[in-house]
């Protein structure tokens, strides 16, 4: 039976609710009108309210990686240093934009699917005096893996001259993360994760120390972040944006705030528990030992490469997931439940891998027992 429905559950570009596919489809509107500059500014203040902070949140029209790029290059010098923690593909992307721009990436080198310790973290700053800055990923979405930023926080604040620059691309709408309490002087995410709105928009946010720190001639012209703040400030943006999506991101802010932060932290912790409940009544390990609430990277049984997983997911059963990345490909599949998702999606993710896997050889369990586990999880909460 060929699939009639298509169903998006990887990590990003996650699915986009009705209400804010009817917002995108607005007519477009000027992006220095009066009515658009009411719809970023409110859009701002939302995200402030979502990243729990006091300082600037700017809105970038880009990618997530956009937003990395940004921060590396408006907050550090050629010939500056940063430790940078490394344990999974967006940890190495950071690496990478360092030394495009000329710092100095101090790795903290981590295995794929390991947590950060936060005290090797603190270490790598001590022990290279003159660091300017941690770039570390909150959940390496590669992995599923999500790291203790609170204490790495904790322990950077001995550190004043260090600015803590958090990738929270899979985080944020996630969990409810304070960030300014948790020390973060730099947070970043995008629109087509947690946040339910199609790719394009990327977000970081600024505190007061992270707004000193900008310098004045960065070597970027479109992401001069300097530029940006003194323009949004007003309600408007040095460059044209995304006004539709603009107006799509702060539809989806809006239904964020009516479930409100706990209770979408809360959705999201029972959604991941279950799916990893369901993964592991099929005879099968989790790649992370600290797993995500976005995203759940499976370890494929052995003798099955994980990218079957995903093809036969895609092309038999309609439903969309996310295999490995870099030496991890063939060797794990990733289910997302993260953003627009409620029980029935894990379930449906469960089932897909239950086909795929029962197609592929592997009989290491009865169909239904993944998505019975789960289901009893849901039934128990």
């Amino acid at each position: 039976m060929k699939p009639i429905k298509k169903r998006l559950l990887t990590p990003g570009p996650t699915m986009v609710p009705e209400r804010v596919l009817e917002a995108l489809s607005r007519p477009t509107l000027y992006h220095r009108s009066p009515e658009f500059k009411e719809i970023f500014l409110e859009a701002r203040q939302r995200l402030r309210r979502l990243f729990r902070t006091e300082g600037e949140v700017l809105i970038l029209t880009s990618s997530g990686t956009g937003a990395m790029e940004a921060a590396v290059a408006n907050l550090f010098k050629p010939g500056d240093s940063a430790v940078v923690v490394v344990g999974g593909k967006f940890g190495q992307r950071w690496a990478e934009l360092c030394r495009t721009f000329g710092v100095n990436p101090i790795t903290v080198e981590v295995e794929w699917g390991k947590a950060v310790a936060p005290e090797a973290v603190e270490a790598a700053v001590r022990e290279n005096p003159g660091v300017k800055g941690v770039l570390i990923q909150i959940c390496e979405t590669s992995t599923g893996t999500v790291y203790d930023l609170e204490e790495i926080g904790r322990r950077l604040k001995n550190y004043p001259d260090v600015l803590l620059v958090a990738d929270g691309i899979t985080a944020y709408g996630v969990y409810d993360i304070p960030t300014d309490e948790w020390g973060i002087d730099v947070a970043i995410t995008g629109s087509q994760k947690a946040l339910m709105t199609p790719p394009g928009l990327a977000v970081i946010s600024l505190n007061e120390r992270a707004v000193e720190r900008l310098v004045d001639n960065p070597p970027a012209y479109y992401f001069n972040l300097k530029k940006e703040l003194k323009q949004q400030s007003k309600g408007q943006t040095a460059y044209t944006t995304a006004t539709n999506l603009v107006v799509a991101l702060n539809e989806a802010l809006k239904m964020i705030e009516e479930e409100g932060l706990e209770e979408v932290a809360r959705r999201h912790a029972l959604l991941a528990e279950a799916t990893r409940r369901g993964v592991q009544a099929l005879g099968l390990k989790l790649l992370s030992e600290r797993p995500a609430n976005g995203v759940t990277a499976v370890i494929a049984p052995e003798g099955i490469n994980g990218q079957d997983v995903v093809k036969i997911a895609r092309e038999e059963f309609g439903v969309t997931i996310a295999g490995g990345q870099e030496h991890l490909k063939g060797k794990i599949f990733r289910l997302s439940h993260m953003g627009y998702v409620d029980q029935f999606d894990v379930l449906t993710g469960l089932e897909v891998a239950e086909f795929a896997l029962w197609k592929l050889g592997y009989r290491e369990f009865s169909l239904g027992d993944g998505v019975r586990a789960a289901m009893e999880f849901f039934a128990s909460v």
